[in-house]
């Protein structure tokens, strides 16, 4: 299927069944540098997964040493969770650099994908890491251990301040982009643990219930896997070339098969290049003598501005006869 990467439209003559080809590019959107209408994600994206990712990288350290001297498990497992997801920022940030990449050899669309495979491994690697914690909090129901608490309310307060801060850093990307939702919700699922250790630890300090800790990791628990399961769902979407959340094919059908002169739309897919652009293509039977150029144009710009698809093709065939197309019935992928 030949595509004219200027945006115009073949117009075969002869032998070719009389089709017409465009593949549009340019209508602002984003190669993942925050053009266009991806403009709520920072500019400086690299540098807030690089600030992210030393901060909680040096606060994991400092965190699993105070949890071996205070004998607090709450705290090493607040550890190993805060590790899980400086490993997340750093497969986010891996992805987001190589959606810059440009399309080369059989990478036609450049790396984009990649970044819907970091935002899956983020999901699982969050689920991972909740599964440990509510392992270690059922295991202390059954072994209580004295805790010395002041030293671990101070220590998780300075864990709140370090993911609150980093957590800001990507929410104003957290919208648009899979992946700034993904740092989002790690470092705010960090903020809410480390705030849980530091009640539990209070608690403790007041009744001595050793059992309130393990009660408390049970119910962050909870809340970071309602938190990440939406993420997880959209990502496995997304790796399965499902239109993104927002999109809704019937809608774009309707809205192709509602332009002028278009008899039938066919062969309409609508799937993620990454996690934060979005490619369509589609068949529009149109009648010959029509100025199918400026049609693809106006077509294509819409599509960008109405429904956030940037990277439209959309093929016009004149229809009929024994020129019909192969792809037209609708169990034909």
């Amino acid at each position: 299927m030949p595509h004219d990467h200027s945006g115009h439209a073949h117009d075969h003559h002869g032998h070719d069944h009389g089709h017409d080809h465009a593949h549009d590019h340019g209508h602002g959107h984003s190669h993942g540098h925050g053009h266009g209408h991806h403009h709520h994600v920072p500019k400086d994206f690299g540098r807030a997964f690089a600030i992210g990712t030393a901060l909680n990288l040096g606060f994991v350290l400092v965190e699993f040493g105070a949890g071996l001297l205070t004998q607090s498990l709450a705290l090493l497992a607040d550890a190993g969770h805060n590790l899980s997801d400086v490993l997340g920022l750093v497969l986010a940030w891996g992805a987001a650099t190589l959606a810059k990449r440009a399309p080369s050899g059989r990478h036609t669309y450049g790396l984009r994908k990649g970044t819907v495979l970091a935002s899956l491994g983020n999901a699982a690697l969050l689920l991972a890491a909740t599964g440990a914690i509510a392992w270690e909090a059922i295991r202390r129901f059954a072994a209580p251990t004295p805790v010395e608490s002041g030293p671990v309310m101070i220590v998780a307060t300075i864990g709140i301040i370090i993911n609150t801060a980093t957590a800001l850093m990507f929410m104003r990307g957290s919208k648009d982009d899979l992946n700034a939702r993904g740092a989002f919700l790690h470092m705010a699922a960090d903020a809410a643990v480390s705030a849980g250790v530091v009640l539990a630890a209070l608690l403790m300090m007041l009744t001595g219930w050793l059992w309130i800790d393990s009660v408390t990791s049970l119910l962050i628990v909870a809340v970071i896997v309602l938190g990440t399961w939406g993420l997880l769902r959209d990502s496995l979407d997304m790796a399965l070339d499902a239109a993104p959340r927002g999109i809704d094919p019937a809608a774009v059908r309707d809205w192709l098969a509602a332009r002028p002169g278009v008899i039938e739309v066919h062969d309409l897919h609508v799937w993620a290049m990454s996690t934060t652009e979005t490619a369509m293509t589609a068949h529009v039977v149109r009648p010959t003598g029509e100025d199918q150029d400026q049609f693809l144009h106006d077509v294509c710009a819409e599509l960008n501005s109405k429904f956030r698809i940037g990277h439209a093709t959309v093929q016009i065939e004149h229809g009929g006869g024994a020129h019909a197309c192969r792809l037209a019935p609708a169990d034909v992928v």
